[in-house]
């Protein structure tokens, strides 16, 4: 920060994790700096696609049309100084190397926050979550396997800030 008056640098923060890892917990804490705003993955989905998604494939079609209709918003966001928790998984190397791209066409500092969770934790979590019903998709135990086999834990060749949350 270069005064009182001015607002800190921006930050874009992404998270890296399986389903039940706690990203969205965590990037609601992160969120909850000033000048920091949360966009949400499954909460735009949800909105833009209800009902749309019940398998990888229809997940994989409208979140890729998602990532396009954001990356210049999330631009232009941290272009006017706010902080940015993008809460979208940056699961394999091809979700982090379009986040990656934001990066370098924003010119921001960033932080990749890996969340190293036993797939045991992430399942429990998940069935408490499904037996809750407030989240807007439904996870099986078969599911979560299938999404897990593409999960690649962030490299140190791919050139991220990573923070460690075990």
């Amino acid at each position: 920060m270069t005064s009182s008056t001015s607002l800190p640098t921006p930050m874009l923060h992404l998270l890296c994790g399986k389903i039940g890892s706690g990203k969205s917990t965590l990037a609601a804490q992160l969120a909850g700096q000033p000048h920091t705003l949360l966009i949400s993955e499954d909460a735009w989905l949800a909105a833009l696609y209800p009902g749309e998604i019940s398998a990888l494939p229809d997940y994989v079609r409208c979140a890729g049309r998602l990532r396009q209709a954001m990356a210049d918003h999330v631009r232009a966001l941290l272009a006017a100084g706010l902080s940015v928790v993008l809460d979208f998984p940056a699961n394999t190397l091809a979700q982090r190397a379009w986040a990656r791209g934001l990066i370098d066409r924003a010119g921001v500092p960033h932080r990749l926050h890996f969340l190293d969770v036993p797939d045991a934790v992430c399942k429990d979590r998940l069935r408490a979550r499904n037996a809750l019903a407030e989240h807007p998709f439904h996870t099986s135990d078969e599911q979560f396997d299938l999404i897990s086999s593409y999960f690649v834990a962030p490299r140190d060749s791919e050139g991220f800030d990573v923070v460690r949350h075990a």
